[in-house]
């Protein structure tokens, strides 16, 4: 499970203050100091007065407990907020409290609209999530070829959980030609980019390949470039 993020904290500073931005990163350095009373203080009324970023943060306040007791509800209303005002962060994080059933039932459904919505805006999270439901049909109809078109969306920003679920499409041969040379190619790029089920893929395949095979696979990945299947 990716865990739901915060987006304050990864902003970039605005040029030109306003007293309700300055509010917000004051809120942001209490934030960072721990001091999570504070941060809750600076970033409520904000919230409240339809602060897209601050009702982020805010939800993520109460999602980890910090500061408040842990809330998922109050924090999938936060998101909600803020997802309706086209925040990319909400709109995936809100996406992940339906996944996981957190703050309410269970919705594959709310979770595949929010994460599209989200991966149309470039996130590769949701890119990579939003595959994953397609390719195992939750809330959605099973569709190959849509988990695999996100799923690449997510690999050229160098996702590594979606370059290794691309490996296992061609192991499987879901929605392409079984092939286990560019399987072994994509496991070895997730692998690289940090995913540990990636290299373990990659190992228990290539007990079923040619050394022919694996040479050419390790070119291929070599190769590889964010612009090419």
């Amino acid at each position: 499970m990716i865990p739901i993020r915060i987006i304050g904290l990864v902003l970039l500073i605005v040029c030109v203050a306003t007293p309700a931005w300055a509010d917000f990163w004051a809120g942001v350095d209490a934030y960072n100091l721990g001091d999570y009373e504070t941060a809750l203080r600076e970033w409520r009324p904000l919230a409240e007065g339809g602060h897209a970023q601050a009702q982020v943060n805010l939800g993520w306040l109460y999602v980890n407990g910090q500061g408040v007791p842990q809330d998922y509800e109050t924090a999938r209303q936060l998101f909600e907020k803020a997802a309706a005002q086209g925040q990319t962060e909400a709109q995936y994080n809100l996406a992940q409290l339906y996944h996981n059933g957190q703050g309410g039932p269970r919705d594959y459904a709310k979770a595949r609209q929010w994460y599209e919505k989200a991966a149309l805006q470039g996130n590769a999270e949701a890119q990579v999530n939003l595959g994953t439901l397609y390719l195992n049909g939750y809330g959605v109809s099973e569709n190959y070829q849509q988990a695999l078109f996100w799923l690449l969306l997510a690999a050229n920003q160098g996702n590594a959980l979606a370059l290794t679920k691309l490996g296992l499409m061609y192991e499987r041969g879901n929605g392409v030609k079984q092939d286990f040379v560019h399987a072994h190619k994509w496991y070895n790029l997730g692998g690289a980019n940090g995913e540990k089920m990636g290299d373990e893929s990659r190992d228990d395949l290539a007990k079923r390949m040619s050394p022919a095979q694996i040479a050419e696979a390790q070119e291929l990945a070599r190769r590889w470039t964010p612009t090419t299947p």
